[in-house]
């Protein structure tokens, strides 16, 4: 390991070189309280920024080793300084000046969630803080005073100001309450028979379709007494909410009444979220999944028999392949390959689902019959799925009366606030027709199916490029991932373009999904997301769950 002032000396030996003198930097140098790495330089001022990272021994930084005792409060705690250290960076990009990136200072900027990012890391050695800087020059000669003022004057400042003497001591200790708080909601929900629990007081709403911060002014959700829960947490105390109870709950009301907005709070539940989204105490099973319709997407080899079965055209339906799947088609596969992730909630809102799929009312199933319609309705397979696998549903319906008939629990949404209805839409239901809420032939779909066919290549280095929260593209095959809703920031998506690039350079063909992704889930708990970097750690990968490693592969159009 070098000094600072060798790095100082290196600085001025090369300043006014041309741009390819910086590489010479690369290395570890030790400064009075971190160490900083230049892990990676940029070939010129117009390329992406260079990668660096500080470690800062856990002595120095000073947070209490109780801060990141259990991996809930790590989280919490690598999001508090993140965010801390992310908002000092902001305050010294391009205050260097020079040629296109020059003097850009960058590093992940989380949103309303708290998850586990590469930016910040709290290892047994230390924090490790990584980001990215533009190297200065003018043209593509190298101003190296103005690097020397970057990394001499500007980051000391920033790293300084994340020990936990310089912080905001309070705010950080509530985070790590507010996560403790959430663990025991997780835990409680396990215990007692919840899917899902909504905490009263919660802000819902969000300022724009484009905005995920909370609506000011916005209705705060008030549970109904019947369906209200106490839950007593370690920090806050005694909180009531809404208890959406295991088994089939249906969402309606009027339109524009909140239906879509409860159901996606309860969507982004899986993740915990900061003190003031209004979703803090919005907790849903962590392996809930959104559902919906996917027109044009792709299928490999998935046993969708238990929704779709004897096509007239006599296509195989227990290994059932496209390359342009239907909405009927999209929607089983969804939900199978929700199976296949363990998912043990599905949340479903008809205005993105099939209809087909979804329903066949009386007089339809009287002019078609059974033997004549392909499709299996969800109705007549969602009582299975409970009862059968364990699997509850929260469904949101505003115009199909149907699902009345096997709800547990019925809640109409009235103005943004919840109305249990359950009573009074059972003695309804006994006044109209029970539609066919149940089909035949009900079993687990076969999960035996390879990641990799036998014709997939292995390949030593394949380019990566990833397209924000959508998607990404390895050697020019896309994949799609803008309607796996749950993905609720960019890095995760990046994370999953790297996983199945590794996946594609490493794994043997053949290899069996599940198998596959309790590896990779097995080496993200060993190794933490460092693994899928290569030689050096960056920013910009931030933890997905199983089930959208799962929805990944499963997209992936040529494996």
């Amino acid at each position: 390991m070098k000094s600072a002032n060798e790095l100082q000396k290196a600085l001025n030996a090369i300043h006014r070189k041309s741009y390819p003198a910086y590489k010479s930097l690369q290395g570890t140098y030790d400064f009075p309280g971190y160490k900083l790495s230049i892990d990676h330089v940029q070939g010129d001022p117009f390329a992406s920024p260079s990668r660096l990272s500080v470690l800062i021994p856990h002595k120095t930084a000073g947070f209490p080793e109780e801060y990141y005792s259990g991996e809930h409060r790590r989280i919490a705690l690598e999001d508090f300084i993140l965010r801390a250290f992310s908002s000092q960076l902001g305050q010294y990009s391009f205050k260097a000046k020079g040629s296109g990136k020059s003097g850009v200072f960058s590093t992940s900027r989380p949103g309303q969630e708290m998850l586990s990012r590469t930016a910040c890391e709290v290892a047994h050695e230390g924090i490790f803080l990584r980001f990215e800087a533009g190297f200065p020059a003018n043209g593509r000669t190298i101003n190296a005073l103005e690097l020397e003022k970057m990394l001499f004057q500007f980051l000391p400042k920033c790293v300084k100001q994340v020990f936990y003497r310089n912080l905001d001591q309070k705010a950080l200790e509530e985070q790590v309450f507010l996560c403790d708080d959430q663990l025991c909601i997780r835990e409680y929900l396990k215990e007692h028979g919840l899917c899902a629990f909504v905490g009263n007081g919660s802000v819902l709403p969000r300022q724009s379709g484009i905005s995920d911060r909370p609506l000011k002014e916005a209705v705060r959700f008030q549970s109904p007494s019947s369906l209200e829960v106490s839950i007593p947490l370690p920090h806050r105390g005694i909180l009531k909410g809404l208890g959406i109870r295991n088994g089939i709950t249906l969402i309606a009301g009027g339109g524009y009444h909140g239906k879509s907005t409860l159901l996606n709070a309860l969507e982004l539940g899986v993740y915990n979220h900061i003190a003031g989204d209004g979703r803090e105490y919005v907790i849903t099973d962590d392996s809930a999944m959104k559902l919906r319709a996917e027109d044009g997407r792709c299928i490999k080899n998935v046993d969708i028999s238990l929704f779709i079965n004897d096509l007239p055209n006599k296509k195989d339906t227990y290994r059932f392949s496209t390359e342009n799947a239907s909405g009927s088609t999209s929607q089983a596969a969804n939900v199978v390959e929700g199976m296949e992730a363990d998912s043990r909630l599905f949340l479903i809102d008809e205005d993105t689902s099939a209809t087909n799929f979804m329903v066949r009312d009386e007089f339809m199933q009287q002019v078609i019959k059974r033997d004549k319609e392909p499709i299996t309705p969800f109705i007549e397979r969602a009582m299975d799925l409970y009862k059968e696998n364990g699997i509850s549903t929260v469904l949101v319906a505003g115009s199909s009366g149907a699902y009345f008939h096997i709800a547990d629990t019925i809640i109409q949404m009235d103005n943004y606030y919840p109305l249990d209805i359950t009573e009074h839409v059972k003695e309804l239901c006994k006044q109209y027709p029970a539609p066919s809420v149940h089909a035949p032939g009900y079993h687990f779909p076969d999960q035996k199916r390879s990641v990799f066919g036998k014709t997939s290549r292995q390949k030593d280095f394949l380019k990566l490029k990833l397209h924000g929260r959508d998607g990404f593209s390895i050697d020019k095959n896309t994949v799609e991932l803008r309607y796996v809703e749950q993905l609720t920031d960019s890095e995760q998506s990046a994370a999953l373009g790297h996983i199945l690039k590794y996946l594609l350079e490493n794994q043997k063909t053949g290899a069996d999904v599940v198998h596959t992704v309790d590896m990779i889930e097995k080496k993200i708990r060993e190794e933490g997301l460092k693994f899928l970097c290569g030689r050096y750690a960056f920013c910009g990968l931030a933890m997905p769950r199983r089930q959208e490693i799962f929805a990944c592969l499963n997209r992936y159009r040529t494996f």
